[in-house]
């Protein structure tokens, strides 16, 4: 059954005159094809050549965009005592431990990221289902288990992203928002692909990155030409 599209999309998608374009051009048109009243999210979705079965073919790492992502993060932070006020100095809307687990335990989950001191992770396993759950478990591949809590959590409000392949292989980041203009998107484009081209896994066979695309919120998502 064909999905039912409005007039406004519609007319964006009419904006789209190629079947690929360069990652300028791409930036360019994103704006043009936003579909929404309000500043839209920009959206990169890059198709790898992966397959997540395989121990050997995962991705998953962070990265700084080097404008951010134009999305405010609620971060919460498992820490000492001793380290709540420097933690909470860094922009953590909650830090601390034991108070924290029980307000989780009791169902509290509104919060964009998680993150933890190696020290405290022992203390987690009550709430560990429904964080893994709702993929907000501290983890050190993710980079949120870290030495330098209040660093950790002041890089994640510049704009630290998680990059990682989804069952299928794709990987799926805001790379910001309409409203950035195409010089700072396609900065952060060009920043995210290149550290997907550097934590290449060990076991990548054959073409690593297969299609890459843009896209904004709601709106129709445009090819972008490897070759250019």
């Amino acid at each position: 059954m064909a999905i039912k599209r409005s007039k406004r999309y519609t007319a964006a998608k009419a904006l789209i005159e190629k079947e690929a374009y360069s990652l300028q051009e791409a930036c360019e048109l994103v704006q043009k094809t936003s579909t929404t009243k309000f500043d839209a999210s920009v959206e990169l979705h890059i198709h790898l050549g992966l397959d997540p079965k395989h121990a050997d073919q995962i991705l998953r790492y962070t990265t700084g965009l080097p404008h951010g992502t134009g999305k405010t993060y609620k971060v919460i932070a498992f820490v000492p005592d001793d380290m709540v006020a420097d933690t909470k100095k860094a922009g953590a809307m909650e830090a601390g431990l034991e108070d924290l687990v029980e307000k989780i335990a009791g169902g509290w989950m509104d919060f964009d990221i998680a993150v933890a001191h190696p020290s405290v992770m022992k203390n987690l396993g009550k709430i560990a289902k429904p964080l893994g759950q709702a993929r907000k478990m501290p983890s050190p591949k993710a980079g949120t288990v870290s030495e330098n809590i209040a660093q950790t959590v002041a890089d994640i409000m510049k704009g630290q992203v998680e990059v990682r392949t989804d069952k299928f292989g794709i990987v799926h980041n805001q790379i910001g928002k309409v409203a950035f203009g195409t010089e700072k998107l396609v900065e952060n484009a060009q920043t995210l692909i290149k550290s997907i081209q550097d934590n290449k896994p060990a076991g990548a066979k054959g073409t690593y990155i297969k299609t890459v695309s843009l896209a904004s919120t709601m709106g129709p998502g445009l090819n972008v030409d490897l070759n250019a």
